[in-house]
């Protein structure tokens, strides 16, 4: 509650799962969550390590990892309700070079990180399968 510092209503960092719930409290549990990420990075000691699927990872690879999630749910999102997809190259450089290894160099910040993810082909290179993808989240 403190992190979302509501005047008027109880808000639950979950209220994103209700089917029901109003858009604007759906951005509002991903804000809390977000802000909640940059604290716990911010707070953890260099040091730190936690496991995740894709590779055991510290606090700026958890940090790479919800912006990543971030962003692509967010273009993704903005496709279904055709809105405009800003280019956002200045979240997306460092994320992709701290995740995908892999990335062809060459292209725009947010081109990469949308071929790496599977969600667009570069030029030259075909989309990747959906589902076929995943970050490195391990500390190099």
């Amino acid at each position: 509650m403190l992190t979302a510092r509501p005047t008027d209503r109880y808000i639950t960092l979950f209220g994103s799962l209700d089917p029901a719930a109003p858009i604007p409290h759906c951005l509002e549990g991903l804000r809390i969550a977000a802000e909640l990420l940059a604290a716990t990075v911010r707070s953890a000691p260099p040091e730190a390590r936690a496991w995740h699927p894709w590779g055991h990872s510290d606090g700026p690879g958890f940090a790479a990892m919800g912006i990543v999630e971030l962003l692509v749910h967010g273009w993704d999102l903005a496709g279904a309700f055709h809105l405009d997809r800003p280019t956002v190259d200045r979240l997306a450089g460092p994320a992709v070079a701290r995740l995908f290894p892999e990335a062809p160099p060459g292209h725009g910040d947010t081109d990469t990180l949308l071929w790496c993810t599977g969600r667009t082909a570069l030029p030259g290179l075909p989309r990747r399968p959906a589902g076929a993808w995943r970050w490195d989240g391990r500390v190099r």
